[in-house]
């Protein structure tokens, strides 16, 4: 990237901006790094985790080119390589690395977008083939990146239709366009301008009557016969479906480590900033810098400590795709997929209030597009809510802690959820661990002892957890005695959302916890050690409301968590540039003219 000159597009107007991506697209083309998730017998790398870093690493720039990049590579290609066969790795694999085939991952309808298993468009077996329909408005395929403009071929989600029988939503290779034109029986409109990422093409597809073989469905999870006879080595629909939704987790990965990047750019822009601008005199007659304020230091600092969190848990995610495969064993899958979850979810939610802070850090200066903030503010809005809404991603990480992902609730319902929670005891759900006994322990030290006590930090996130999760399972198991699952649920859905959250801040906390000790220099292990600190305090501070309601924490200690978190600000002031200049944006990256100035 530091090679390339990947600037940012503050004075292009849609159409420019969408050629330039389209260039830089072909640019990385040029490179292997497209391919590095793919089956080297095909031209890849069969490095899955070099694949996701360098998606992340595009992160740093301008995010239209990482989702374009996202959608040639990881979902679409991703998708012919994680749910098609041999025969569609032999012929599209080479052409969609080198970027000679652009293509989308047309999943969303106007009418359905978390909700896929209940998608509409159909995939009819007919005279050998299939035939791809529209059966109304809901049913437009909606918000699909590199449809408007250039996609040539489609992977279209449907309903899969053979002797009269729905089964299920399966992927089927759709051609959009032909010479530049749209396919006959496809229609494409351009979704137009959107509050950023205006990169990318996004536009709508409807199908009327478009027929395709019957090689077009990706067959890995299922196949049709010539004769239209359905088969698959996975008999429930229903888990059919969650396999195959599953294997396609890359995509989520790389827009959390997206939007980790993203924020560590905000984030050196304004701690650079708050470092040269001046505002306001001392008594005696100096003009203080912004970051020597405490208020300004409290804005940044545990910002900064919370993406070296993140960067650590999506390291850790990362590692474990990696490690694990292309064929994991179903139980690790489940759990990958959970954390997946959690993590984009809570990092992407963290990128939306970091980037809107840092504007703020910064002024009215941070206000002009020049300044790279705005475009960062409007690009990562959209992050909380595509590849999974967020508010559903949470739901199903503590459906999973609910489940224990039990083979006969693969489909995560909330039927299932609820009957599970009233049928077994609350106390099988979860191994008590130590962690209440270390809380005790503690309870009577002096804050001194305990406030920067690791250990304690742990067992606290732990503690929360465990109760947190014990205290849903309860309520819903009280709430199932009515007989009414989707209103017990509903009712509780505050709580489940909560059990999911704290789930993850626990994760996160643990991957920072294991990199500052495993961490080899000393003074930077220091430095990271009172950064962690920073991260569980400021979490502890954020959510004193609980731990007080919950006797975890006494007032005169709630009160020391704040004037610790004062004093880690104070004491890491000196080191803000330095923990910045570790994320190692590329300098380009932050050419700012208030910067400059």
């Amino acid at each position: 990237m530091a090679q390339e000159t990947f600037l940012d597009p503050t004075e292009l107007d849609i159409e420019a901006h969408r050629a330039q991506v389209l260039e830089q697209l072909r640019a990385l083309a040029r490179t292997d790094r497209p391919g590095l998730g793919y089956d080297p017998a095909h031209g890849g790398g069969g490095d899955v985790g070099g694949s996701l870093t360098s998606f992340e690493m595009l992160g740093f720039g301008d995010l239209s080119l990482m989702v374009k990049a996202g959608v040639q590579w990881g979902l679409f290609g991703g998708a012919v390589q994680l749910l098609g066969t041999e025969r569609h790795h032999r012929e599209y694999l080479r052409r969609i690395t080198s970027g000679e085939l652009l293509g989308c991952f047309a999943m969303t309808e106007h009418g359905h977008g978390s909700d896929v298993q209940h998608l509409r468009t159909t995939a009819t077996f007919t005279d050998g083939g299939f035939v791809i329909d529209t059966p109304d408005e809901s049913a437009v395929k909606e918000y699909i990146g590199n449809a408007a403009r250039d996609g040539e071929l489609a992977v279209v989600f449907a309903q899969l239709i053979t002797g009269g029988e729905s089964r299920g939503v399966h992927a089927f290779l759709v051609p959009i366009r032909v010479g530049g034109e749209p396919a006959p029986g496809v229609t494409i409109t351009d979704c137009g301008r959107k509050a950023g990422l205006n990169g990318v093409d996004n536009g709508r597809l409807a199908f009327d009557g478009v027929r395709v073989g019957r090689a077009a469905l990706l067959n890995r999870f299922a196949d049709v016969a010539e004769d239209g006879t359905y088969s698959s080595p996975i008999e429930s629909d229903n888990r059919r479906f969650f396999t195959m939704l599953g294997t396609l987790i890359r995509g989520r990965i790389s827009v959390a480590g997206s939007a980790v990047n993203a924020t560590k750019r905000a984030l050196a822009v304004a701690v650079r900033y708050g470092e040269r601008r001046r505002q306001f005199f001392t008594p005696d007659g100096d003009e203080v810098v912004l970051l020597d304020y405490r208020a300004h230091q409290r804005k940044l600092l545990p910002a900064i400590a919370k993406t070296y969190a993140l960067h650590f848990a999506q390291e850790r995610l990362v590692s474990t795709v990696h490690d694990l495969g292309t064929e994991p064993a179903e139980h690790d899958q489940r759990e990958l997929e959970s954390r997946a979850a959690g993590i984009k979810a809570v990092a992407t939610w963290h990128a939306t209030r970091t980037i809107q802070t840092a504007r703020e850090a910064c002024g009215g200066a941070g206000y002009l597009a020049e300044n790279l903030l705005p475009a960062l503010k409007a690009d990562t809005d959209v992050f909380t809510t595509f590849e999974g809404d967020n508010t559903v991603l949470l739901q199903l990480v503590a459906k999973g802690l609910l489940t224990g992902y039990r083979d006969y609730f693969a489909d995560l319902s909330t039927l299932a959820t609820v009957r599970f929670a009233a049928e077994q005891l609350v106390e099988t759900l979860l191994e008590r661990t130590s962690a209440r006994k270390v809380l005790d322990r503690l309870a009577g030290a002096a804050d001194d002892e305990v406030l920067f006590d690791r250990e304690w930090h742990l067992r606290l996130f732990e503690d929360r957890e465990e109760h947190v999760l014990d205290g849903v399972a309860r309520r819903l198991r009280k709430a199932a005695e009515s007989g009414d699952a989707f209103a017990a649920f509903n009712d509780a859905q505050d709580h489940v959302l909560r059990t999911g959250r704290v789930h993850v801040d626990r994760l996160v906390l643990e991957a920072f916890a294991a990199a500052v000790d495993r961490c080899e220099d000393s003074a930077a292990a220091a430095l990271l050690g009172r950064l962690c600190d920073l991260y569980a305090l400021s979490d502890i501070e954020a959510d004193r409301a609980w731990f007080l309601e919950h006797g975890r924490l006494t007032s005169g200690r709630a009160k020391a968590v704040t004037a610790a978190v004062n004093t880690l600000c104070a004491e890491l002031r000196p080191y803000a540039r330095v923990l910045v200049d570790g994320f190692a944006v590329p300098e380009q990256f932050l050419r700012a003219p208030m910067l400059e100035s």
